[in-house]
């Protein structure tokens, strides 16, 4: 059918509106608070920049982006992430021709083709800050801690901090080396994708979910034996800072995280009720990635979150409330001269900011006071020919059932006060 949905996309509808606009609320009530601005940034992008700037052999890159020719023949794809697009803005907009830190955020819709399932659907919604411009652990531990007390503000409890660090290009291959070396042993154990990995990107095999759980894996060598001296010192100064900060976290060496830009700090917040699909947010350092992007050598990092994760961890919470229309007045009109005056009013009262509808069906009286007490309306406005003639409206308060006429021109101040 043509009113179904395409698979992996879902309509937002207006009982639910209200819970994102509420998540939306905070998220821009941190970033003030953290200093970061807003971006919006393309749809769609030049599919280099994702190939580039997320890395060939990932599995979004290979698998999961929406590409397509354009008509003039261009390659196209709907970003299935945003910080290659905020580090592409960055660099076509000289936003660093000023010098110093770049602070962004962000709210939008990115595209993956992926199987579908509870909190990952093939069009999925992302809050996530970007930092350009400084290497200093202390602006790490100010990211992490920006997406920790986003995620407390809405109530939520059972989060675990996970931290890691996946070195940078000169301790990494030495990683990458020992990991080729030992999986090479377990060649015939691994599943089809790992043992395309162990060349391209072997990395990911210590996340993979389908060989995670297997004995050779808890054998698999640990990066902290290859680290560098700057790298040691920078995971070394995290922790101090997160310690200042009273955030508790756990050291995981095998969070690798799933896109080839990470440099050094890699973390995932994870909401530990949703087992399998428990990262609710997650990101890391990504120093070359400007550079692989085409502009100057600058350090970066930065985390994105997923919505409809976290909408589902709100509701395991019951902390979502019901979405309800309230309105000030109802305005019940009875006769044709009537449905004029009340719709005269109707426009008057919301120019003054007072929330307010009306029955467009011209039902009978009874009828439409029915429909004001189901609207949650305090008040109903009722005019009739006896109203119109007099330049008057019946007021019923509809908690107390009181009723009174007054004046018409008085029904404002009324509601305002």
């Amino acid at each position: 059918m043509l009113t179904n949905a395409p698979r992996g996309t879902k309509d937002i509808l207006p009982d639910q509106v209200e819970n994102w606009r509420w998540i939306e609320s905070k998220i821009r009530d941190i970033c003030k608070r953290f200093g970061y601005a807003e971006i919006r940034t393309p749809t769609f992008e030049h599919t280099e920049l994702f190939q580039r700037g997320i890395g060939e052999g990932t599995d979004v890159v290979d698998k999961e982006m929406y590409t397509f020719n354009d008509r003039g023949e261009r390659s196209i794809t709907l970003r299935p992430e945003n910080t290659a697009s905020a580090v592409s803005a960055y660099l076509q907009n000289k936003l660093y021709a000023d010098g110093g830190l770049v602070k962004l955020f962000y709210i939008g819709s990115m595209f993956r083709y992926d199987r579908p399932q509870a909190g990952r659907l093939r069009e999925f919604h992302q809050f996530g800050v970007e930092a350009l411009g400084e290497k200093n652990p202390a602006l790490d531990a100010e990211i992490i801690l920006l997406a920790w007390d986003f995620l407390k503000s809405l109530g939520l409890e059972d989060l675990n901090l996970k931290i890691n660090t996946v070195g940078c290009p000169n301790c990494r291959p030495v990683y990458r080396q020992k990991l080729r070396e030992y999986f090479s042993d377990y060649h015939d154990e691994l599943c089809n994708d790992c043992k395309k990995r162990i060349e391209k990107n072997p990395l990911r095999i210590l996340d993979c979910k389908v060989d995670g759980d297997k004995d050779f894996m808890q054998d698999a060598p640990n990066i902290f034996t290859c680290l560098c001296d700057d790298c040691k010192e920078h995971f070394d100064e995290l922790q101090k800072y997160l310690q200042a900060a009273k955030v508790d976290f756990e050291i995981d060496n095998r969070l690798v995280r799933g896109l080839d830009y990470y440099t050094k700090t890699a973390f995932e917040i994870q909401y530990t009720p949703l087992g399998a699909q428990s990262a609710v947010a997650g990101g890391g350092r990504y120093d070359g990635l400007v550079e692989e992007i085409g502009g100057p050598a600058t350090p970066g990092i930065g985390f994105a979150a997923g919505i409809e994760r976290i909408l589902i961890a709100l509701e395991k919470q019951n902390l979502l409330k019901p979405a309800k229309q309230i309105f000030d007045a109802f305005i019940v009109a009875v006769g044709k001269d009537a449905e004029l005056a009340a719709f005269e009013l109707l426009a008057k009262l919301r120019r003054k900011n007072i929330c307010a509808t009306m029955d467009f069906a011209k039902r009978s009286i009874k009828a439409q006071m029915k429909q004001a007490a189901k609207s949650g309306a305090k008040f109903a406005l009722i005019i009739g020919d006896d109203e119109v003639k007099n330049s008057t409206v019946t007021v019923k308060n509809l908690e107390t059932s009181e009723q009174e006429t007054i004046s018409a021109d008085k029904i404002l101040t009324m509601l305002i006060n």
